[in-house]
C-alpha cells in the first residue's frame, strides 16, 4: 500500500528554488516518526535535494539515467511496493490515482514565486479523516496544520 506525504503552502506551492521554501522542525519530526523503517519513493529533484539518504528509511528514486549511490526503480515496480510517495510535484502527480492515504500538512503561509506545487487532490476520491492545527514551535518559520486523507 501506497501513501503519499507532503507540506505545502496555502495554495499548495511545496518548493522554490531546487528547495523546501520554509524551516519546519515540527513538520520535518514528524515526517521521520510517519516513515521511519518504511520505503521513500521519490523523484530525482527531491533526491538532489536531501542531504543524503536519511537513517532508518530505504530510498527508490525514479529516473531516467543511472545513479550510483541510490536503488533507480521504475514506476511498475513502485506501484506494487508498499511506502511512502515523497515527492516532487510531477511524481504527486504520477503516483496521486494509486496512493491510499495522503498525510499533508499545511504550512500557514503563501510563498511568493514558488515553481513546484503539490496537485489539487478535490474530486480524487479523498476525504479528510484527521486535522489537527499547531502553533509555531521555536524552530519553525509558521504554524501549521497536520492533515490525513484517505481514499474512499
Amino acid at each position: 500500500m501506497l501513501k503519499m506525504i507532503v507540506a505545502c503552502d496555502r495554495n499548495g506551492a511545496i518548493g522554490k528554488d531546487g528547495d523546501l521554501p520554509w524551516r519546519q522542525s515540527t513538520d520535518l519530526q514528524y515526517f521521520k516518526k510517519l516513515t521511519i523503517g518504511s520505503n521513500l519513493i521519490m523523484g530525482r529533484k527531491t533526491w538532489d535535494s536531501l542531504p543524503g539518504k536519511l537513517p532508518g528509511r530505504e530510498h527508490f528514486v525514479l529516473s531516467r539515467n543511472e545513479h550510483s549511490d541510490i536503488t533507480i526503480i521504475n514506476f511498475e515496480d513502485a506501484i506494487k511496493m508498499e511506502g511512502w510517495i515523497i515527492g516532487g510535484g510531477e511524481i504527486y502527480e504520477l503516483f496521486l490515482p494509486h496512493v491510499s492515504q495522503i498525510y499533508r500538512t499545511i504550512i500557514n503561509t503563501r510563498v511568493e514565486n514558488a515553481d513546484t506545487f503539490f496537485p489539487d487532490i478535490t474530486g480524487e476520491g479523498f476525504e479528510l479523516t484527521d486535522e489537527e492545527f499547531l502553533e509555531a514551535g521555536p524552530k519553525d518559520d509558521h504554524d501549521m496544520t497536520f492533515q490525513v486523507w484517505t481514499r474512499r
